[in-house]
């Protein structure tokens, strides 16, 4: 068996609710993500993760601003399911790794960082996701199964355990998300 803390406990079960609410499409995504980010910004701290910190941050305030997207975003009524242009996704990519690069740099020079690079990679695949789930992008589905698949070791490698258990059910729910969301796509295109 492997060992937990009430705080990774709490902080995972608020996330989970979170992230299955965004395959859901659901706006209440948003605030049940608040706590959970919160949370995690401090168990990320104590494991010496801090672009993870730094992500929790970032993840608090785009909440509150995809909360708001989602029910007023698009001409005061919800915003709809899209997709990007490929040269549109390809500039992020690139952009999220050289600042993945640039971060990890600073981290490993500065910081007593475990995995800084690693860690910077999480980070900025996970603020481009963010970014286009905010925006109701079904590009983020993607973004999300490249963080999920960076996190999953990178926390068991720090006895994050759990944590790592759940971003495997996260993996999962890229793909339900996914599913989701190109259903609802379809059902737009339809009414168009």
């Amino acid at each position: 068996m492997f060992a937990t803390t009430p705080l990774e406990l709490v902080a995972n079960i608020s996330f989970a609710i979170s992230v299955w609410l965004a395959a859901r499409n659901s706006p209440h995504t948003w605030w049940v993500g608040l706590l959970g980010c919160g949370l995690f910004a401090w168990l990320f701290f104590s494991s010496q993760l801090y672009a993870d910190v730094t992500l929790q941050l970032f993840f608090i305030v785009t909440s509150l601003l995809g909360w708001w997207q989602w029910l007023r975003g698009h001409a005061g009524s919800a915003l709809p399911v899209r997709r990007s242009k490929p040269q549109f996704i390809a500039l992020r990519v690139a952009l999220a790794l050289l600042v993945a690069l640039a971060y990890g740099t600073l981290l490993h020079y500065f910081t007593n960082a475990y995995a800084p690079y690693i860690d910077s990679l999480v980070l900025t695949f996970s603020v481009l996701a963010q970014l286009l789930l905010v925006q109701r992008r079904i590009e983020n589905w993607p973004c999300w199964l490249v963080v999920n698949s960076i996190s999953i070791p990178l926390y068991l490698s720090r006895g994050l355990t759990l944590t790592a258990i759940f971003y495997l059910l996260y993996w999962c729910n890229v793909l339900y998300g996914l599913y989701c969301w190109r259903r609802e796509l379809q059902c737009v295109n339809v009414r168009s």
